[in-house]
């Protein structure tokens, strides 16, 4: 199996802990996907994206002397380009002053009511 930095490699997670889990690419080799690199979304708790025995599809991340490795799921993962927003034309209205003024005057009148009723309930307890 290739291990080198930059390469999409399958693996099984062994172990969850609270900052990461342990994955195994290879028999006797594993690597940590920090909990940063779950998701692209806040991770509080890393159970809600992986299970003990998932086989998962990993970017590796980093390698250092000691033979650390670090992946990431959320770099591994395909990214589906946005979709360019479809704007529909809505209907506009032409309103004029006349419809507008009588729109306001009736809103206006409904709410007077409710405010009037609203304190003859409380005036009458």
């Amino acid at each position: 199996m290739d291990l080198d930095i930059g390469s999409i490699v399958e693996g099984k997670v062994v172990r969850i802990t609270s900052f990461g889990a342990f994955v195994e690419l290879d028999k006797g080799v594993s690597g940590l996907v920090h909990i940063s690199e779950i998701a692209d979304a806040y991770v509080c708790d890393i159970n809600q994206f992986l299970n003990v025995e998932d086989v998962i599809r990993v970017k590796i991340i980093s390698r250092d002397e000691s033979g650390k490795i670090g992946l990431s799921l959320k770099q591994a993962a395909e990214k589906v380009a946005p979709q360019p927003m479809v704007w529909q034309a809505e209907k506009v209205v032409k309103e004029g002053f006349e419809d507008k003024l009588a729109r306001f005057m009736k809103d206006s009148t409904e709410k007077q009511l409710a405010l009037k009723k609203h304190q003859e309930i409380k005036k009458s307890r």
